[in-house]
């Protein structure tokens, strides 16, 4: 059985009739910025999170970035070791100061007892990450103190305990990159918040300052949703809720397949996850991969180096072994094939494979 780690064509293909209408009617219309199909997706995308308002831009990096330039943060970032580098260029970008935390060796969601031990009085916000797709101890760490904004990019749909993201900050940030629980076919991002006076700043922000005319009133940026990705968008967000249920059905079945293998450890998630990736801790890993991709099986790791050991990020000034959990899960994890519409079969497939490799039955 071939297996990529992530297959977009079925949900385009179940889809296909939804997203061309919607293409025909932005033709139609003839406007392809700032249009009628951004406003709809911004009201529809809003309201499945629960929340009162949404802001298209133009990808998850210039999402977070936004959201601390709206906030007018500029001093002492902290952030996850264990991400992608996006995370950090948007707080570097906006210009903060950046600054790590460890992880949870079981969840591997940032620390919120490491992320309060690190703060000090320059701290200015904190950027949690809800990796994975997995909510981190948000209600924690929006109790710490100083502005949180979350990085949401992989937790499309995801609540914390039964409540929606904004119910513990004013700024939720998401990413629709392909690859994404609610992708575009493109670049794409969003901000969700229940706050008018946030939505209105962002808004301002992402158009260059402007307020709907040619004059610039601040120092903004351009990074706006495009229509197109709207169509896309708004045929695939109806479909969200089985997704994530599918996505959840396959890692229930890779944790009982997987349970008790010899060399694996799995990654502990709770009810709340929408299993953006399905990541294992494996002893030999680059062996198992190349053993698992000479059988037709794909795999991916998120992430090989954890940010703090990032060229980019050398002025946060933490060097090799400051932030020893996240390095230790970097040189270990391991992203398995989970994506809407995908076989069940497969994940069986995968874990048999993964158990032959390490001598565990199938």
């Amino acid at each position: 059985m071939h297996l990529p780690v992530v297959n977009l064509k079925p949900a385009i293909d179940a889809t296909r009739g939804e997203w061309q209408a919607q293409l025909d009617a932005m033709f139609a219309r003839g406007q392809f910025i700032l249009g009628a199909g951004l406003a709809a997706f911004e009201q529809e995308y809003a309201a499945s999170l629960s929340a009162k308002f949404a802001v298209g831009v133009a990808n998850g990096t210039d999402a977070i970035s936004l959201c601390l330039r709206a906030a007018r943060v500029t001093g002492e970032t902290i952030t996850t070791a264990l991400s992608a580098p996006f995370t950090g260029i948007a707080i570097t970008s906006a210009g903060a100061k950046i600054k790590f935390a460890d992880v949870d060796p079981e969840t591997l969601q940032v620390d919120a007892d490491d992320l309060g031990n690190r703060m000090t009085k320059r701290t200015a916000a904190l950027v949690p990450v809800h990796l994975y797709g997995q909510p981190c101890r948000i209600d924690r760490i929006a109790k710490l103190g100083p502005m949180v904004i979350q990085d949401a990019c992989q937790a499309h749909g995801a609540q914390f305990e039964g409540r929606p993201l904004t119910a513990f900050s004013d700024y939720v940030a998401y990413s629709f990159y392909p690859t994404k629980n609610l992708g575009a076919l493109g670049d794409g991002g969003g901000i969700v918040t229940n706050r008018a006076g946030v939505s209105q700043r962002l808004r301002l922000l992402r158009d260059g300052g402007r307020k709907g005319g040619q004059v610039s009133y601040e120092t903004g940026i351009n990074s706006r949703l495009d229509e197109m990705q709207c169509c896309y968008l708004r045929a695939f967000l109806p479909h969200l809720p089985e997704w994530n249920a599918h996505r959840r059905r396959i890692a229930a079945l890779y944790d009982e397949a997987l349970s008790g293998c010899p060399g694996v450890r799995l990654v502990k998630r709770h009810g709340c996850s929408v299993s953006h990736l399905y990541v294992i801790r494996a002893a030999r890993r680059d062996k198992l991969r190349a053993f698992l991709a000479e059988r037709g099986i794909g795999t991916g790791i998120h992430y090989p180096v954890p940010l703090h050991l990032h060229p980019a990020f050398a002025s946060a000034g933490q060097k090799k072994g400051s932030l020893p959990h996240a390095e230790k899960a970097c040189r270990e994890i391991v992203s398995l094939p989970v994506w809407p519409y995908m076989p069940e079969s497969g994940a069986a497939e995968v874990a048999g494979r993964i158990r032959e490799f390490y001598g565990g039955g199938a």
